[in-house]
């Protein structure tokens, strides 16, 4: 039997940095020539995937306990891990460039053109003429804030947003719409009797109103504040838009990763795990179900197999939103779940890895999005989500990114105070579930 050689494993999974430090630039060139990198990970994944199976099938027909299988189980099993991370940022950046389209300066409008050119004087040199027109003919904005910065151009917006959607996990899942007003205010059907069946001659009674639900989601400003020299902002051969593209969106994007998950709801957007959390048995609108292990401080033990639980989540949606779910867990839970097994005696792995790149892995068939912000396997916690969360979560990106240039505060640096508005929240509960660690 072939064993992992950790050093080839390690040298797979870093195989994509090149490609992933160009993901704010939209290189599309840097895919193609990773092209061949990213198929040898995932034939190195699928192969140690493989030895995986067979040491864990030896380990559990073990009469005894053998510390040495375990230990070498749990290795291979780290391997897994680390290469299906590789081809998962592989597969985050192709998302962002299809989402993208590869645009270009080439893509702009006369107007949106000349704008572009004019935040770029502005960026480097502070120079303002004519840039609050220029905003207005490109159909940048229609107001006029002169203490508030300049939203940058097109070509730089669509940068860091395509970035955001690449490395906040939630948003590149969840719904997004842009909105011109501070909040956004939807009704949803919650169902109701409008109607029945009757005889030819029957009467026909009045029946009860639909229930509609009114939700809000208001827009909460994210902000940034990255630095340069004004050497550098000389220097013609950096490229503005990648520069604050690449500043800007990380920065974005960690924020909006732990809000979208964890928020409270207080000046900033309210995460999924942030609203009142009950049983399944007793779920209500305006609220997350969960189902429960069965084990206190775990999703399985000797007496629990794993499988059902899973089986139990995918089952406690109906069946409308199963069509396009997926599973939501960090790196730590897929480790432990790429144990568990179909019930019977063949045994199958429920988590599979990604059959080629662009595609995640799945468990049960169905597609698990890596977050780091879900938290980890413990007594009380909901290490695992399920459902289909276009449907179950809204974000809301107020439209245009605004950049105040700042000489003064910080010299000899320059200031660029960068602001977003966005907000989210769950606008379909029935549409998601969690599955928590308890009895």
């Amino acid at each position: 039997m072939k064993h992992v050689n950790p050093r080839a494993a390690m040298a797979a999974s870093t195989a994509v940095a090149p490609v992933l430090n160009a993901r704010a630039r939209g290189i599309v060139f840097g895919v193609r020539a990773d092209a061949g990198n990213a198929d040898k990970i995932l034939a190195e994944l699928k192969q140690t995937f493989e030895t995986f199976k067979a040491e864990h099938k030896a380990e559990l027909e073990a009469v005894k306990k053998d510390v040495v299988q375990t230990e070498k189980v749990d290795r291979i099993n780290a391997e897994v891990t680390k290469l299906q991370g590789a081809i998962d940022e592989v597969n985050a950046l192709v998302a962002a460039l299809r989402v993208s389209g590869g645009g270009g300066k080439d893509d702009l409008s006369a107007d949106e053109k000349a704008h572009a050119k004019a935040f770029n004087s502005y960026f480097r040199k502070g120079a303002e003429a004519g840039l609050r027109d220029l905003e207005v003919k490109a159909a940048a904005t229609t107001d006029n804030d002169p203490n508030g910065g300049y939203l940058v151009d097109k070509q730089t917006e669509q940068t860091v947003d395509r970035v955001l959607a690449t490395v906040s996990a939630i948003r590149s899942i969840a719904s997004v719409m842009t909105i011109s007003a501070q909040t956004y205010r939807k009704l949803v059907g919650q169902g109701g009797a409008t109607g029945g069946w009757v005889g030819e001659k029957q009467a026909r009674p009045e029946t009860t109103s639909p229930t509609l639900a009114a939700l809000e989601f208001p827009a909460m400003e994210l902000y940034a504040n990255p630095s340069a020299t004004q050497t550098m902002l000389d220097d013609a051969r950096v490229d503005i838009a990648a520069w604050l593209g690449d500043e800007v969106s990380q920065t974005f994007a960690d924020y909006e990763g732990v809000a979208f998950y964890s928020g409270d709801g207080v000046n900033k957007p309210r995460g999924i795990s942030s609203y009142t959390m009950v049983a399944d048995a007793s779920y209500a609108w305006g609220k997350v179900g969960f189902q429960v292990s069965g084990v206190a401080a775990a999703l399985n033990d000797s007496t629990h197999n794993g499988a059902d639980a899973v089986t139990d989540l995918v089952y406690s949606i109906k069946q409308g939103y199963r069509t396009n779910a997926r599973f939501l867990m960090n790196r730590k839970t897929q480790a432990a779940v790429r144990k568990f097994k179909t019930l019977g005696t063949e045994q199958l792995p429920l988590w599979q890895p990604s059959l080629q790149v662009g595609q995640p892995a799945t468990l049960m068939g169905y597609p698990i999005t890596d977050d780091d912000n879900v938290e980890d396997i413990g007594a009380n916690k909901f290490p695992m989500w399920f459902g289909d969360f276009k449907r179950a979560y809204l974000i809301v990106d107020r439209a245009g990114i605004r950049v105040l240039r700042d000489p003064f505060t910080n010299k000899p640096y320059v200031m660029f105070y960068t602001t977003k508005r966005v907000g989210g929240g769950i606008q379909n509960f029935e549409a998601v579930k969690a599955l928590k660690c308890s009895t």
